[in-house]
């Protein structure tokens, strides 16, 4: 069965959602297992739960090893509105995720190819594979949308 990237990105964009009406930063994320079933899925949650880590990979790559009953997840696909950061990236070659998906790429703090590049350094014993621009636009709007009104009630 293959995988449809496009349907798991709708998951994720719903997960960034409801992070906005939670009035976190809109981010979603869902792991797919190797035949595309969903294993689980969040949005970021770091005030919420007082809790820096709480970014939506991060909740997502936990529950979805709970569901494995495993700390390694090998073989599954991430797929993320924005480019994760580097925090989330270690946490994904730590379970051995075998494919990253994001939307929107994060040039300001992104770590699989826009700032950095963790998903295929050398240095490091495990490589993932990257797929991005799914749903590009909507993940982008969703984020800028989400800073632009911030900025705005700020200003005001």
């Amino acid at each position: 069965m293959q995988t449809d990237l496009y349907y798991l990105m709708n998951i994720a964009i719903e997960e960034a959602r409801i992070a906005l009406e939670e009035g976190e930063v809109p981010v979603g994320a869902v792991v797919a297992s190797a035949d595309g079933s969903i294993l689980s899925k969040a949005h970021n949650m770091p005030i919420a739960l007082n809790d820096p880590t709480a970014h939506a990979e991060i909740v997502a790559l936990r529950r979805a090893a709970k569901a494995l009953r495993n700390y390694r997840t090998p073989g599954v696909t991430l797929v993320v509105t924005i480019e994760p950061c580097p925090m989330c990236m270690g946490a994904a070659l730590h379970c051995r995720v075998g494919r990253l998906v994001y939307g929107a790429a994060d040039p300001k703090m992104g770590a699989a190819g826009s700032l950095y590049d963790l998903s295929s350094d050398n240095r490091l014993n495990h490589k993932i594979e990257v797929v991005s621009g799914i749903l590009e636009s909507e993940c982008r709007s969703l984020i800028q949308d989400f800073f632009r009104a911030k900025r705005k009630r700020v200003n005001s």
